[in-house]
């Protein structure tokens, strides 16, 4: 069973990808670095450790694009040893693949990252450690897609749309990121509902359940009642689809619905609010905003 480390400088696919390869019964730990110096030290200890140490990591799931040193750059740098972990370039673009195979890398995987294609990675990296011992392949996460909905939509065609998974296709890579990007897209087929994907399984969200929602990078954190929920759209983008909504943008990083906020506090010119169980700060240029329709909702 394989010993794993997944590098990426961006938290969220950071933790999807650990998420996905600890579902993986082949992959008996997975540990997570979020820049190329963590990532050294990390696999300079492993190589001290030995390929039976400790310590050892069997293969490295590598992003290209990061702060300081590339993936690129670590991938030589590993070239020099020994007995160096093998490399997973798990990337948004294609444009490297030519150097990655350079650098004899066991695979390329491309983002979104899709469950299924992981799969194949990971049976490619046991096959070259020989380390697959006599697991079987998972049922990969995405082969086949459940639509658990907690609202019906106003048309039943959103469940059905959503039914087929999609093999993989091989070499179409336009092909795999427009089938990856289909669950954003689903709030037009059942507007009082957001898609979200976590490990292949396709949920819809109702957008009266969200208190507030956290820009994360590209990618923005919906938080509920019951957990929270990681979707590939900007928060600029919900601010502008569910401003009539009662959505409000009171920081950069956050976009809270009105109904959802239980207490506005004034505190040496600091404003924050208190949403359930959580306190946000209001930047100063939402703060009038806010107090305004706040006022305008308590009075009718």
């Amino acid at each position: 069973m394989l010993r794993v480390l997944a590098v990426d400088d961006e938290k969220p696919l950071l933790e999807e990808l650990l998420y996905l390869l600890r579902s993986d019964p082949r992959v008996l730990s997975a540990e997570g670095a979020s820049d190329a110096t963590e990532a050294l030290r990390r696999i300079t200890r492993a190589l001290e450790s030995g390929p039976e140490g400790a310590d050892g990591i069997d293969v490295v799931f590598l992003d290209i694009h990061m702060a300081g040193l590339t993936g690129l750059d670590i991938a030589r740098l590993l070239a020099g040893f020994a007995q160096p972990p093998l490399i997973v370039f798990v990337t948004a673009h294609e444009g490297f693949a030519v150097q990655a195979f350079d650098l004899k890398a066991v695979d390329y995987v491309l983002k979104p990252v899709r469950p299924e294609r992981l799969a194949e990675a990971v049976r490619r990296a046991c096959a070259q450690s020989g380390r697959g011992g006599e697991q079987p392949a998972p049922a990969a996460p995405g082969a086949v897609r459940t639509v658990p909905v907690a609202r019906p939509p106003a048309s039943g065609a959103a469940g059905a749309a959503l039914a087929g998974g999609g093999a993989e296709r091989g070499p179409d890579r336009a092909a795999e990121r427009s089938a990856e990007r289909v669950p954003d897209r689903v709030p037009d087929r059942a507007p009082e509902q957001i898609a979200v994907e976590l490990g292949g399984v396709t949920r819809f969200v109702p957008i009266a359940d969200i208190a507030y929602v956290e820009a994360q990078g590209d990618y923005a954190r919906l938080h509920t009642d019951e957990g929270s929920h990681l979707v590939r759209i900007p928060l600029a983008t919900l601010e502008e689809r569910w401003a009539a909504r009662g959505f409000v943008r009171i920081h950069r990083r956050h976009l809270v619905a009105l109904g959802r906020i239980d207490e506005l506090r004034l505190d040496s010119g600091t404003t924050t609010v208190r949403v359930g169980s959580a306190e946000l700060q209001v930047s100063r240029r939402h703060a009038r905003e806010l107090r305004d329709l706040l006022m305008r909702r308590a009075m009718g």
